[in-house]
């Protein structure tokens, strides 16, 4: 039914993760194939995908470009795109089931769904922006690209699919999914805070808010890859 599509880059260190919290869903049979599309990482990404059982592709670096290789190679009928250092909680299969049964079954209009946003970091930082996040899901059905996008295979080419660009693809899709296409779910996607940890959270938060920014104004892709590489690179 699901096909899983996760993007990698050096992900060596929160694959394994990622790939355990799917276990569930691959023996309750909601899962069909997991496909991960490589960027080009130089650790030892390509022999944990190869253990694990999963569909290996490599494709150019860039999100955006991987998650559509991955979505064109899959075979199931819905697609869950997850990053390779997100994690979700205990549960998540009965829900999604749950939400896919309600669409399959004319019950609920055709829409995508993101799950909440969670860090595994301790402290007040962490749990600020989490509700930040929700706040910004939730009332402007604007999610992270963290949060995952499950969306069934008819809605996702009826909208053109993830388009090849470097940064801001989350956004991309979002925007032509539209706000009532989208719904969040109660489960949560714990992503990896070692980014936040690393370059601090008021520093990463004001990054993001600022590439946010830049897109809404009409930058190109590349131009905000420009500047959040080129950020990245002098922290």
């Amino acid at each position: 039914m699901i096909s899983v599509v996760i993007p990698t880059l050096n992900a060596q260190s929160g694959l394994p993760l990622c790939l355990s919290a799917l276990v569930p869903g691959v023996v309750h049979g909601l899962i069909r194939d997991v496909v991960i599309v490589d960027g080009g990482s130089k650790d030892n990404t390509p022999q944990i995908a190869a253990q694990s059982g999963a569909t290996f592709l490599q494709s150019q670096t860039g999100r955006g470009q991987q998650m559509a290789t991955g979505a064109s190679a899959a075979r199931g009928s819905w697609l869950l795109f997850l990053h390779a250092d997100t994690v979700l909680e205990a549960g998540w299969d009965e829900e999604v089931q749950n939400f896919i049964e309600k669409i399959e079954s004319g019950r609920r209009k055709p829409c995508a769904a993101v799950f909440q946003f969670a860090l595994d970091d301790d402290g007040s930082a962490p749990r600020v922006l989490e509700t930040l996040v929700w706040l910004r899901s939730s009332l402007l059905r604007v999610p992270y690209g963290d949060q995952g996008l499950l969306i069934s295979r008819e809605l996702y080419d009826e909208i053109g699919g993830y388009k090849p660009i470097s940064l801001m693809e989350d956004l991309d899709i979002i925007r032509r999914l539209g706000r009532k296409r989208v719904t969040v779910l109660r489960s949560r996607a714990l992503t990896n805070a070692e980014r936040y940890r690393q370059q601090g959270y008021l520093a990463r938060v004001l990054r993001n808010q600022i590439c946010l920014v830049m897109y809404m104004l009409g930058f190109s892709p590349e131009r905000i890859s420009w500047f959040y590489c080129d950020r990245q690179s002098r922290q």
